[in-house]
């Protein structure tokens, strides 16, 4: 039977519990123009028109359509906790809601969050109980006016150049699920190829004394447990022991999952709280300019990914046109992406992990731009560390994803001072490492280079000949790669110090054939753009393709690349599929090009 609720799948693949509902679907809805709304009473009467959630009303799907500029919108809904939920508390889930986030639940301030990309929660232990109604109501806030991480929505009206239609307020899944007293909050798996074994962490929500925690791994040859006392270590950890027959590394050519079921008990034995998740073993690792994936150099071949839909923008209208793109982009030759400027569904990274697609992390740090003075007109903020945490908290578990990149081309010059941009950039590094000791971390994509330690050092090259992009490429093996710097020459990086590089933007071919038929040359950034020259021919793309690949995959000291872009988005026509992905190219040819390194 099909489901009349958009997006009806659990949000969360790896902590699935049986007892949740689906909030998406029709809520009250209004625009608050002067962010004027708690004065005039939003936050208490009903809302003047309706929309469907999680698509933003910007969205054709959200059936609002509003382009223009909303300092704030207000969501409204009246929702009954089932009876069956009786002894239990009931949390409340916002998958990304963009801006500031204010949640009122029956008129009670329940969470307030800051960030658009990120998850955030808000526990109604003693606000509603089960078999009562909750009238739940959101204000988001999102000014043009204010310092912070946008991504790709643009701060002007109309879209140009690779800035985009706003997102505003909610955008992902809402959900609710309930929960024990003593509870798991979240999972942490860490794989360990080495001695074939996955570390289990359990943060709970309690310590209670003779409570025990206990995992099961299953899918291999053999059911695996372990188990470990939950009333002594404030996080119980638990080390799953893989017989080699039962070893299934995860890799691009066998994506293996593993069943993950990890179970609390009382004293007595009962069962407490029980969670469903999945797990792998993969292992990454560098060796001078070598990228390892489970002891293995794998050539990356990536594509760069906006995440964007003409009819519902970041939020994708429908589970299928998240496998879509994926298998899209694999059909065209590509191993991976790059999720470009923007915090992807965690439904996209389930389908990457179950269909062995690798993926860069990275968050959408544009939006602080060109906000003070020469120097020091980057201008990131404290919750930039903050979101980029949560990011980090949720899709670490994630074994697709094989390195993370918290920051793209934050061009701002190097001088005698340090500025706020080398405070964030070094915490967010730093974070990183923190978090995720077992991936690799890039502390700022293609510039400006803060960290002297950066685990991979890449660059952004729009180079269309060639000729000249080889060139441009070939002093990586004598360790003088090429470095973007500003164009009269001054440093935007500290020096190149041997790691594994990647050209991580390049290509960015012009071509639409119908425009191509029009004008040979010129361009409107409004309504077309794309990088160099537009080819004149379909013939001229798959030339220039062939070339700028070759110059890559023919290098033996690159350890991948990521090719701009998987789809045209809107003004952009530099995708290899259109906006509604209908296929531009033979896909033949595109795969054959970039396969001449290996066939993986």
């Amino acid at each position: 039977m099909t489901s009349t609720i958009p997006k009806p799948e659990h949000p969360r693949p790896q902590l699935v519990r049986d007892k949740w509902m689906n909030l998406n679907g029709t809520w009250g809805f209004e625009i608050d123009a002067g962010d004027s709304g708690l004065e005039r009473g939003l936050a208490t009467r009903e809302l003047n028109n309706r929309i469907l959630v999680p698509f933003a009303p910007e969205s054709v799907l959200s059936g609002i359509g509003n382009v223009d500029f909303m300092e704030a919108v207000w969501y409204r809904r009246m929702v009954t906790i089932p009876q069956e939920w009786s002894g239990h508390s009931v949390l409340l889930h916002f998958g990304a809601v963009d801006h500031d986030a204010t949640v009122w639940v029956n008129g009670v301030e329940v969470a307030r969050h800051r960030g658009g990309f990120t998850p955030f929660t808000a526990d109604l232990g003693g606000v509603v109980e089960p078999g009562a109604d909750a009238v739940i109501v959101v204000r988001a806030r999102d000014s043009r006016h204010e310092l912070q991480a946008r991504g790709k929505q643009a701060t002007w009206y109309n879209n140009t150049h690779c800035q985009y239609t706003r997102t505003t307020g909610i955008w992902q899944t809402v959900w609710m699920e309930a929960v024990p007293e003593v509870y798991i909050k979240r999972l942490r798996m860490t794989p360990h190829l080495a001695d074939s074994s996955i570390t289990v962490e359990v943060p709970l929500s309690q310590n209670r004394v003779g409570h025990t925690v206990s995992a099961v791994l299953t899918g291999g040859t053999e059911r695996i447990e372990a188990s470990a006392r939950a009333d002594l270590d404030l996080t119980p950890s638990l080390r799953l022991s893989i017989p080699a027959d039962s070893l299934r590394p995860w890799s691009i050519q066998d994506p293996f999952l593993y069943g993950l079921e990890v179970t609390v008990r009382d004293g007595s034995g009962e069962v407490v709280d029980r969670v469903g998740s999945y797990a792998a073993v993969r292992s990454i690792a560098l060796d001078g300019k070598v990228v390892r994936i489970n002891g293995e150099a794998v050539f990356q071949r990536l594509v760069l990914d906006q995440g964007y839909w003409p009819e519902s923008l970041m939020t994708s209208p429908d589970e299928g046109a998240l496998v879509k793109d994926i298998e899209l982009s694999m059909a065209a030759g590509f191993n991976g992406a790059r999720l470009h400027q923007k915090v992807f569904e965690e439904r996209f990274l389930y389908h990457a992990d179950r269909l062995g697609y690798l993926v860069w992390g990275e968050f959408g740090d544009w939006g602080v731009s060109g906000s003070g003075t020469v120097g020091h007109n980057q201008q990131p903020t404290a919750s930039f560390v903050a979101q980029w945490l949560e990011v980090l908290q949720r899709d670490v578990n994630h074994p697709s994803i094989i390195g993370w990149c918290p920051l793209n081309e934050t061009h701002q010059i190097l001088h005698d001072r340090l500025t706020v941009l080398d405070d964030v950039t070094q915490a967010m590094f730093l974070a990183t490492k923190l978090a995720d000791p077992t991936r690799p971390v890039i502390d700022a994509s293609g510039y400006a280079h803060r960290i002297r330690g950066t685990d991979i050092y890449d660059s952004h090259s729009y180079e269309q000949d060639p000729d000249r992009f080889r060139l441009e490429q070939q002093g990586l093996a004598e360790g003088k790669p090429y470095i973007n710097r500003k164009a009269d020459g001054e440093e935007y990086s500290v020096p190149y110090a041997g790691q594994p590089y990647f050209v991580s933007e390049f290509g960015g071919i012009w071509w639409n054939e119908e425009e191509a038929r029009q004008a040979a040359e010129g361009s409107d950034v409004s309504t077309s753009w794309g990088y160099g020259q537009r080819v004149s021919s379909e013939e001229e793309f798959y030339a220039r393709f062939d070339g700028l690949c070759g110059v890559l995959l023919e290098n033996p000291d690159m350890f991948g690349y990521c090719y701009t872009q998987l789809t045209d988005v809107f003004q952009e026509k530099n995708g290899i599929f259109t906006f509604d992905r209908t296929s531009k190219f033979d896909l033949a040819r595109i795969r054959a090009s970039q396969l001449r390194r290996d066939g993986r």
